[in-house]
């Protein structure tokens, strides 16, 4: 899910490179994320893709003639810039060195640069081309003109090239492309100029060098925290446990194994948090001793001594009521199997919380190592809500409007609404 994009109207420009094939990917993955996506395309770019094969995509027109006219409200407007006034984020991918140029020079010869030049948002180049082509002068001159003006750019990254070789040059990948237009695409909104900070995943304990002592926690519900807080517009960092998912692009990523880890992490980056959410599953105890060679079986008993791990939202707590500073607000969760209400509220007392959500991990549909989670909210007042079963993404932008709620600005500039562009 991507809310942060529903009903928000994209340009996705297209060079011409072999990379173009991966904007079809990105193309369907705006659509689907209920974007609104008209695709300009060069004519070098349609030797590599045929045009009709976005049309199907998105349903909606390609843009490749400069001489196009839309209709708009009724009248006739020049395609360039109708399409430029009604976007709201304008996306090149794969981005050649000659657009990079162009762009940088101001040239405008033809739609996609036209485009370009009558475009007043937030853009995002993602860069394709052979890696000497991508480190000459020339290049990163243009690149960095280019970030002056405010223009974002992902990549490139480094892997295999058409020509064969390796090195850096690759353009990013669609996933990673529309993460970063998520967070680009969200800069301005209520969070913006907070620090977030989310924990996430299961801390492993080591026994010796292959075993180690940890649980079921997958990180999904701390991913999903982290890509709500981005879309937000707030800085977000993720300190992270081994995840089973895909951590989210556009936020700091900070990972760790263990307790201790995790614990030196956050108590770092502290002093500068606003707000701190605690969703990893952190260890209590780990091994006294941890082997430096594998243990080999034995026919007698194996005994392991263990010993307390720090605890990091007892410690945010107490260093709390020292400063009374930072974090603002701090959110922990509680995943309990029994005694649930009373553990819950007992946790948020004793570790001084805001707010901790709990959820039942024994039930089949909310917990570990599912998509959706039925939680339930405790507030410092004694007030509890009780929310029905939602996917943790819902879950993660239901509490992230909270955070809204209490510390997100009044009166923040919302995004302008997209004109309605009618189709040629």
């Amino acid at each position: 899910m991507a809310p942060i994009l529903s009903g928000k109207r994209i340009i996705l420009g297209i060079s011409g490179g072999i990379a173009a094939y991966k904007s079809v990917t990105l193309a369907s993955r705006f659509t689907q994320a209920n974007a609104l996506v008209d695709v300009i395309m060069t004519h070098s770019a349609a030797k590599f893709v045929a045009p009709v094969t976005f049309q199907s995509i998105t349903q909606r027109s390609v843009a490749t003639d400069t001489f196009e006219f839309w209709h708009d409200a009724g009248r006739l407007r020049i395609g360039h810039v109708a399409l430029a006034h009604a976007a709201d984020l304008f996306i090149i991918a794969p981005a050649t060195a000659h657009t990079i140029a162009r762009l940088a020079l101001g040239l405008s010869d033809d739609l996609l640069s036209i485009t370009a030049l009558s475009y007043k948002g937030p853009m995002l180049l993602a860069p394709a081309m052979e890696t000497n082509m991508w480190t000459h002068p020339a290049t990163m001159h243009n690149v960095q003109t280019l970030r002056d003006w405010g223009v974002d750019f992902i990549g490139p990254a480094e892997g295999r090239l058409a020509s064969g070789e390796v090195g850096e040059g690759r353009v990013a990948e669609p996933e990673e492309i529309f993460e970063v237009a998520c967070k680009v695409i969200g800069r301005g909104g209520p969070l913006d100029g907070l620090r977030v900070l989310i924990t996430a995943g299961g801390t492993r304990e080591p026994i010796d060098p292959v075993r180690f002592m940890g649980n079921h926690s997958t990180g999904k519900m701390g991913a999903a925290l982290a890509r709500a807080a981005r879309d937000l517009g707030a800085e977000t960092v993720l300190v992270h446990a081994p995840l089973a998912v895909h951590p989210p692009g556009g936020v700091t990523l900070v990972p760790v194994h263990t307790a201790h880890q995790m614990y030196g992490a956050v108590m770092e980056r502290l002093p500068k948090t606003d707000v701190l959410i605690g969703a990893a599953a952190v260890a209590d105890y780990r091994p006294t001793d941890s082997a430096d060679r594998k243990l080999k079986k034995s026919p007698k008993q194996q005994i392991i001594t263990l010993e307390r791990t720090p605890d990091i939202l007892q410690t945010v707590g107490e260093r709390r009521e020292e400063t009374r500073r930072h974090p603002r607000l701090v959110i922990g969760f509680a995943a309990e199997t029994n005694d649930l209400e009373a553990n819950a509220v007992d946790k948020l007392t004793k570790k001084n919380l805001d707010l901790i959500v709990l959820n039942d991990v024994t039930a089949p549909d909310s917990g570990f190592a599912v998509d959706t989670n039925r939680v339930t909210l405790f507030e410092r007042d004694g007030s509890r809500e009780a929310w029905p079963l939602m996917s943790k993404d819902e879950v993660a932008q239901a509490i992230m409007q909270r955070v809204v709620a209490r510390l997100g600005r009044r009166n923040w500039k919302r995004p302008r609404q997209p004109s309605q562009v009618d189709e040629p």
